[in-house]
């Protein structure tokens, strides 16, 4: 499929989108991984005007539901990925409890050598597949299932269980990690 298949287009709309680690490395295992991806998003949401609506962060992906303040959603992921992209690597470059440092660098390398946007090493794959989410059973249908992937995946048996989703803010039982624009 060409690049044009997964551009945003309708930039007021509420997209639905989900990235991938290349090779569905299981990078967010670790605790300091997943507060780069928590901290990258809130910077977007204080400073590039990044409307979060839903999110769910797994161990190798991430789905969002997003929207920008100025119709800026595809400008807000491209500096988003770009940034934890860099920010990740070098993490797991200076982590010297990373077991497994050589062999995931390995891969990141390669993925970036046959990628010609990249100088060095690839973290996220390309394609974000955005979904309008334009009707309201399209909505929670996207919303259940980012919320239930860590149900299904095992690590939790309710979805408002799991600390890096917005399951907690939609389910009312408390208050999740990121300030979300509730979609119904």
């Amino acid at each position: 499929m060409g690049d044009g298949e997964y551009k945003i287009r309708n930039k007021a709309g509420v997209h639905f989108v989900t990235f991938a680690v290349v090779e569905w490395v299981d990078v967010f295992t670790r605790k300091e991984y997943k507060d780069i991806v928590v901290d990258s998003l809130r910077y977007c949401q204080q400073q590039k005007g990044l409307l979060l609506h839903c999110w769910c962060l797994m161990s190798n992906h991430i789905h969002l539901a997003l929207s920008g303040q100025d119709d800026n959603a595809s400008d807000i992921l491209r500096d988003f990925k770009k940034f934890t992209s860099r920010s990740i690597v070098e993490a797991i470059k200076l982590n010297p409890q990373e077991s497994r440092k050589d062999w995931v660098l390995s891969i990141f390398e390669k993925a970036g050598s046959s990628n010609s946007r990249n100088k060095t090493y690839q973290f996220w794959r390309q394609d974000n597949q955005p979904k309008e989410l334009y009707t309201e059973s399209f909505c929670r249908q996207k919303i259940d299932y980012m919320h239930n992937n860590p149900v299904v995946a095992g690590i939790v048996d309710k979805a408002e269980q799991y600390l890096y989703s917005s399951a907690r803010d939609y389910h009312r039982t408390g208050k999740g990690l990121l300030e979300i624009v509730p979609l119904l």
